[in-house]
């Protein structure tokens, strides 16, 4: 990761400038209950005035990169965000921009945006930034995706019960055979292989996860290998997928279906645990698209289950998503801690796209537009009976 701090001429020592926004800005905020240079934690404090225009050209990217650059801060932008998700600020500014929106409606409609040429792109891009970032923010699972927090003692109870659920819910039998499609840093196929007897081939698009989980697997029957899901050809007796299915596209539902289809015995099971949104939309968020997560796009229900008709019986739908909520305050928490050893090698700009990456996805699942659920899926052939596990 480069540094470039030139950028940033950060919010420490910067006072709010008192001016009047633009109507259509302050407006657009109040009717978020969110005050411009306002005494509220989650009101905005403005440094800069471009921040309006900004936001008017560029929307979500523009506000983002805006805060990137130093341009605005905000005491408690977890609750900024849930506020402005729930009062849908971003789809008002798209109606008021709409040759922007037009644009970014077409590029998610004309182009295979998750092609297999693109399938590692967002390795590169996120996943193999430093796995030092990932190593302090997460728990000693390495769990990147959503923990069950049911009774759960902290972050790191939790990520192993959402690990032990995915287990049961699977049926895993010692001498079975696992694959995991988008395994991350083996967190999973760890637990799997060492609790429940399994055999895991891992798979991920990731050179540093490949490399960092298959030392954490070292000695167990857990083979990683760097892939991309549409070259599978073997046959497994179970398969999941944990937080990997947001980079898959709609235009490539099919063909990933019809790969877990050919890949998964008569009799087996598939769970997948998915990011979701509440409605379908024909875009994606353009900052987080840029600096995250490139080229990703969540589902609605109503497309999952329009692809599963014809391939797979829904055996159990399992929605909590707000524990996706608990689950970023948590990793922020850990990065906040480690920032000090981390900041010499990244930067300011780094910390501050990293803050609004994890603040700003708090309030998209505190917000409940965005959805955390895990299915379970079998091939109408199943003869056998699944019995719901929670």
């Amino acid at each position: 990761m480069q540094r470039d701090d030139a950028l940033v001429f950060g919010a420490a020592g910067n006072v709010p400038q008192r001016h009047e926004p633009p109507a259509v800005i302050r407006d657009l905020a109040a009717d978020a209950g969110i005050s411009i240079n306002g005494d509220a934690p989650w009101d905005i404090q403005v440094f800069d005035e471009r921040v309006y225009q900004r936001v008017l050209a560029k929307g979500s990217l523009g506000f983002g990169e805006a805060y990137m650059d130093g341009m605005w801060e905000c005491e408690r932008m977890d609750q900024l965000f849930d506020r402005l998700l729930r009062a849908r600020i971003e789809e008002k500014i798209d109606n008021w921009s709409r040759f922007r929106l037009l644009g970014e409606i077409l590029r998610n409609s004309l182009f295979n945006l998750q092609s297999s040429e693109r399938a590692f792109q967002v390795g590169e891009q996120h996943y193999d930034i430093g796995n030092d970032v990932f190593e302090a923010m997460l728990d000693p699972t390495m769990s990147y995706s959503c923990a069950y927090w049911h009774d759960a003692a902290g972050l790191r109870d939790a990520q192993q019960r959402k690990l032990d659920m995915i287990c049961r819910k699977l049926d895993l039998r010692p001498g079975e055979r696992l694959l995991e499609i988008g395994c991350g840093w083996g967190g999973l196929a760890r637990f799997a292989a060492e609790h429940y007897g399994v055999e895991v081939v891992g798979i991920t698009i990731s050179k540093e996860q490949q490399k960092l989980a298959r030392e954490r697997c070292d000695g167990l029957p857990v083979s990683i290998e760097l892939m991309d899901y549409r070259d599978l050809t073997e046959q497994f007796d179970k398969v999941v997928s944990v937080g990997m299915f947001e980079h898959v596209g709609p235009k490539n539902y099919a063909v990933y279906f019809d790969t877990v289809r050919r890949t998964l015995k008569d009799d087996g099971l598939f769970l997948l645990h998915t990011i979701g949104i509440d409605a379908t939309s024909p875009k994606t968020d353009a900052w987080i698209d840029k600096y995250i997560f490139q080229n990703g796009k969540l589902p609605s229900a109503r497309e999952i289950a329009s692809t599963l008709e014809d391939r797979f019986l829904i055996e159990d739908w399992h929605n909590f998503g707000q524990d996706y909520d608990s689950t970023l305050m948590a990793w922020w928490d850990n990065f906040e801690l480690a920032w000090p050893f981390l900041e010499e090698k990244y930067g300011k700009r780094f910390y501050r796209m990293w803050k609004y990456y994890l603040m700003s996805c708090a309030g998209f699942f505190r917000s409940r537009q965005g959805q955390l659920w895990q299915l379970v899926l079998s091939k109408p052939e199943r003869a056998g009976v699944y019995r719901s596990v929670r």
